[in-house]
């Protein structure tokens, strides 16, 4: 359990509380990764990070393409059978946000350049980039320079740019060089490799470098009307055009020049800038990819995306963008209020997170939404089981087509995740755990491949869209696959055990913990194997009953017999959970409790994250999580827990669990609020609403954590506003923070859209729209019907229109102060020995030097021999 990082640890001289803005009013070149990473503007499909117009100073360039991949060869030093054979990497993509500005032949470089004024924005109400400043010249004069860039919502190709430039005092000539620039293979354009790609320091949560040229050159060209660079990736084939059209608007003279080469294309604009004159130059750009179209068909898209573009204008465009990001809002806002000064600070960051998502999911199309979203090369651009637990609850709830989008990826690749289950023996589909073609990426299987628990989180977020939504039409066209598949694979890897009572067991797995691996009965995969087989029974049950036609069909193309589904029905029933009743906790899993206890509090922060200070089998060996395993568990199916389990299990694990995932904080707020550590909820809310603004973790230069930002909704909807929907129905029982007075926000269910308020003493509820019924929906709420939902175990209609308020007498249990930071210790195993807690030694590397009269490495710490710290071994702690 960590200290916390308090309520706000942004610079606020320097970055103002707004509500709806993200305001930078100083620039700086210490946080450039950070700030390009957190003033990028995207869509789902096309990202471009917050780098300067003027194409330095940066920490590294970006321009992605959610999808758009090389891959390569692993090379694994001692390969086995089914090792993952490719790997697939996101490409940097051509950049045109290069728009450099010359004044008096002097260009404008941040860092050197004398800035008079300074402002930065990103408004989440629009989508926009907004940049303004004013430049003294190295020769004197003033000139005021305004920026915009924005990613369109929809229409996913596109992206336009604007630039101002006015002469505040004296004349002179003005040079504009707007830029099609290949930045991947390696330099940007003053052959700097690190500015093109960024630090690639040795951390495995970063993107990988390729020795060779990626993008091979196939078109371009530069006139008049238009600019274009094409590309195809080496290995993958994948191909990539970007073309680009401008319009300037000056009362000065003006002179064109285009210049096209395999890496660069460029239109130079020259103007005899006069006093007073304001130059304003549009640059709209148009991106296609494909996995084979050849280069010159993409052109050809990008012609049609220009051509209606200049048809129907730039303002046409920027409306449509207001217009889609006000819908965004009624539908997914959540408000707070409460007398405390930091809840401004709060209400900007929960909307940062919240924008973040639409960023990340919007317009991905039948895509899957990559970790870091497209604002960074971090973990590859891939896939993971992050979408599904983190992203695609707030979608179901908000933006139910998109979740449908995201969840259509998992279906594309169901035959793929087949192939993969056969290479691992086993029947069914086996998703991978990374990656973004849909072949298995990950090249450490421990922490990889053996977190077969992905199969059962997908299925958890398809049925959470179906519960949702009632679209049962889904379910049967491509849901049901998913789940036979997946239900298939548990039933085959699972085995039964007799001693008595016969039971299920699956060894040989990791959990979402990545310090506790390969492991036998892992409590959180074999609680959500039970779901997955039962949710397959479930469905295909319903399906019989209820549409008996669609029944033929489903069980004659998957091949499903009664007996088959009836083993699964059996297997779920007689899942192993680990339980130890001298604790009175769920074990991790089987061995979990054997291990000695790594004492967090006597850890040193400068070993922080353990991933970059151990090597795993030092960390393997200990009771330490990376993040939330067991309590992710009581989350997803809290209806098998107990509140009394719930508590016992989470104030056992919190103390060992090093929060270095992001993934963790926000599962850990939403069971101490539900136990009843309400301080603790809030300081762990505040942990993961901070992640990216405050860069807790260090590494958001390579990108937003898209699923903490899903997890920070969770947070406020699931931990503070109480809501569940375990028993495909909507309940209640909040648990809204001692300094809050009231939080908003809005569930779609069933077609119906739920305002729902809380304050200290009661929650409303008010129906405020009923979408008009549709074809394939089950349980759809109608203006009849309204839509039910549970208050701590009572029943409510909400009628459309109306409003139901719930008096509350309380906000659950209140258990004050914060958890102690030393893990539990002393208690007996089953062996009846003791639990201890310990922190292993560590010396750093640079302390040993190559002994040269002799073969082995020794320490060259001086004439005294190393002692070993007092904390390392065996501690008793209370």
């Amino acid at each position: 359990m960590k200290s916390g990082v308090g309520p706000d640890p942004m610079d606020r001289a320097r970055f103002p509380a707004d509500p709806w803005r993200l305001v930078e009013t100083t620039y700086s070149p210490d946080d450039l990764g950070l700030t390009e990473t957190l003033f990028a503007v995207a869509n789902g499909y096309l990202g471009m990070r917050g780098t300067p117009e003027e194409g330095r100073p940066t920490y590294a360039h970006g321009t992605f393409i959610n999808g758009f991949h090389e891959t390569w060869p692993i090379r694994h030093a001692e390969a086995a059978y089914g090792f993952a054979e490719t790997g697939q990497t996101i490409v940097n993509a051509p950049d045109a946000k290069v728009m450099k500005i010359y004044v008096d032949d002097e260009p404008l470089t941040f860092g050197t350049a004398d800035l008079e004024a300074y402002e930065r924005v990103l408004d989440f109400r629009d989508g926009v980039l907004r940049r303004n400043l004013i430049w003294r010249t190295p020769s004197g004069k003033r000139v005021a320079i305004s920026s915009t860039r924005m990613v369109s919502m929809t229409q996913r190709h596109l992206a336009i740019l604007t630039l101002e430039v006015t002469m505040l005092s004296g004349s002179a000539p003005v040079v504009i060089s707007s830029q099609l620039l290949n930045r991947q293979d390696g330099k940007d354009e003053y052959h700097i490799p690190t500015a093109a790609l960024g630090d690639r320091a040795v951390d495995p949560r970063k993107a990988s470098a390729f020795p060779e040229r990626v993008l091979v050159p196939k078109m371009s060209y530069a006139n008049e009307e238009r600019m274009l660079l094409g590309y195809q990736c080496h290995r993958s084939g994948m191909t990539v055009a970007v073309a680009a059209d401008h319009r300037i608007e000056t009362a000065d003279p003006v002179e064109t020049v285009q210049r096209a080469d395999d890496d660069q294309a460029k239109v130079v604009f020259r103007v005899d800038a006069t006093e007073g004159n304001t130059l304003r130059l549009q640059k709209v750009v148009a991106y296609h990819t494909s996995r084979g179209v050849p280069v010159r068909e993409l052109a050809d898209r990008c012609d049609r995306t220009l051509d209606r573009a200049a048809r129907l204008g730039v303002p046409h465009f920027i409306e449509d963008q207001r217009r889609w990001y006000a819908d965004f809002w009624t539908a997914a806002d959540v408000e707070v209020e409460g007398g405390a000064a930091e809840l401004t600070a709060v209400q900007q960051a929960i909307r940062f997170n919240l924008f973040s998502l639409a960023q990340a999911s919007a317009r991905t199309d039948g895509l899957g939404v990559p970790a870091k979203g497209v604002t960074g090369s971090g973990y590859e651009g891939h896939y993971f089981w992050d979408t599904e637990v983190y992203v695609v609850p707030f979608l179901c709830y908000t933006q139910p087509a998109i979740a449908r989008n995201v969840l259509h990826a998992r279906s594309v690749m169901l035959p793929a995740a087949r192939k993969r289950a056969g290479q691992m023996a086993q029947q069914g589909a086996l998703y991978p755990w990374r990656t973004i073609n849909g072949e298995e990426a990950s090249a450490y299987y421990a922490a990889g491949t053996a977190q077969v628990h992905i199969d059962a989180d997908v299925v958890y977020a398809l049925m959470k869209y179906a519960y949702a939504t009632g679209d049962i039409g889904y379910l049967i066209r491509e849901g049901v696959d998913i789940l036979v598949e997946t239900a298939r694979m548990w039933a085959d890897l699972g085995f039964w055990r007799h001693n008595g009572e016969p039971s299920f067991h699956i060894h040989g797995v990791t959990g979402p913990d990545e310090y506790t691996t390969v492991v036998n009965n892992n409590l959180f995969t074999n609680v959500m194997a039970r779901y997955n087989l039962e949710q397959a029974v479930a469905a295909l049950r319903r399906i019989r009953k209820d549409h008996p036609r669609d029944y033929t069909q489903v069980t004659g193309r998957l091949h499903v017999t009664q007996d088959e589904i009836e083993e699964w029905a059996r297997c779920a029933a007689a899942m192993h959970i680990p339980y130890d009743e001298g604790l009175g906790i769920h074990p991790q899993d089987d061995s979990f409790l054997d291990r000695e206890v790594w004492d967090l509090s006597s850890t040193p922060a400068s070993l922080r994250p353990l991933l970059l200070h151990y090597h795993p089998l030092v960390i393997y060996r200990f009771q330490v999580l990376k993040q939330a395993d067991v309590v992710l568990a009581l989350f997803l199916q809290g209806e098998r827990f107990t509140l009394a389990e719930k508590q016992a299990d989470f104030e056992y694990y919190d103390p060992i669990t090093t929060g270095d995932s992001t993934l963790s904080a926000v599962v850990q707020s939403i069971i101490a609020a539900e136990v009843g550590y309400h301080e603790v909820a809030l300081r762990y809310f505040h942990d993961a609403l901070y992640v990216d603004l405050g860069n807790l973790h260090g590494n958001t230069v390579d990108g937003m954590h898209i699923a903490s930002t899903g997890g920070v909704w969770s947070a406020l909807v699931y931990g503070f506003g109480g809501m569940r929907d375990h028993a495909a129905g909507l309940s209640f029982d909040p648990r809204l923070p001692e300094s809050w007075t009231r939080l908003r926000f809005r569930v779609r269910w069933r077609g119906a859209r739920l305002l729902v308020e809380l304050t200290q003493d009661r929650i409303r509820f008010t129906c405020e729209d009923v979408a008009p019924e549709t074809a394939g929906t089950v349980g759809a709420v109608t203006r009849a019907s309204g839509a039910t939902v549970t208050v701590r175990g009572a029943e409510y209609v909400v009628r459309p229109g109306a409003q139901l308020t719930v008096p509350l007498s309380d906000q659950g249990p209140r258990m004050g102060g914060q958890l102690g930071e030393r893990p539990a210790t002393g208690g007996t195993r089953p062996d009846g020995s003791t639990i201890t807690a310990t922190v292993p030694a560590s010396i750093d590397p640079e302390d040993y030097e190559l002994d040269h009269t002799h073969p082995a490495m020794v320490p060259s710490l001086g004439p005294e021999p190393p002692v070993k710290p007092a904390t390392s071994g065996p501690v008793e702690l209370p």
